[in-house]
């Protein structure tokens, strides 16, 4: 069957446009800590875990007020584990709680507990920025992406930023697999917005089913 494919992004949007941002409470703003607690966001998304524990886990970390560098870094690792374990985080909650301390005392140190500096390292530029982001343990490439997608919502520099796993996901449901196609689709929404649907669609058969269900 042959689907209209802005109906298809509609229904995306519609049904699945939320940032994983959003779902762990983070009120994105261009300021220290919403941007730190978007690192930590992306650091546990990158793990082979499911979204959900790491969104939870998230939440749990920011009400056991690890919600900056440096609270992050003084906290001993059974804080760090304890908190962990309360969001479900528990297949690696050694070695991430080991991380997190590792990668805040590296955003201290370097950055001044902000990422903004980092951001005025790389001067905006996304090869850059990447670069930068994966410096801290446990992020790497997925961790580097994930933050790169939520960020450019506060980050102009960085939109429109429609990366592989996005692009999975418009294959997924019979889209062009080119960003500035997608975005033509998508008219006024938000790029990270669509980036975080079009995530979804490539993580989650059901996801992806259910949006061509709607759209006929």
């Amino acid at each position: 069957m042959s689907r209209d494919p802005r109906r298809v992004v509609h229904e995306l949007v519609d049904a699945h446009g939320r940032t994983y941002a959003e779902e762990a409470g983070i009120r994105m703003r261009d300021a220290p800590q919403p941007l730190y607690r978007l690192l930590v966001l992306a650091h546990l998304l990158s793990a082979r875990i499911r979204g959900s524990v790491a969104v939870a886990t998230a939440r749990a970390l920011h009400e056991a007020g690890l919600r900056d560098p440096r609270r992050m870094a003084d906290a001993g690792r059974q804080e760090r584990v304890d908190a962990l374990g309360r969001g479900g985080y528990r297949r690696y909650d050694e070695r991430t709680a080991a991380q997190l301390g590792d990668a805040a005392g590296l955003l201290t140190e370097r950055w001044g507990g902000d990422l903004r500096r980092l951001r005025a390292q790389a001067d905006g530029e996304v090869p850059e920025l990447r670069r930068l982001l994966r410096e801290f343990p446990g992020v790497g490439p997925a961790g580097a992406d994930i933050f790169l997608r939520e960020v450019q919502r506060v980050w102009p520099q960085v939109a429109p930023h429609l990366d592989r796993k996005a692009l999975v996901g418009a294959e997924r449901l019979g889209l062009p697999g080119e960003a500035g196609r997608l975005l033509t689709l998508a008219g006024p929404t938000e790029p990270a917005v669509l980036a975080a649907a079009l995530v979804r669609a490539s993580l989650d058969s059901r996801v992806a089913q259910d949006v061509l269900d709607r759209a006929g």
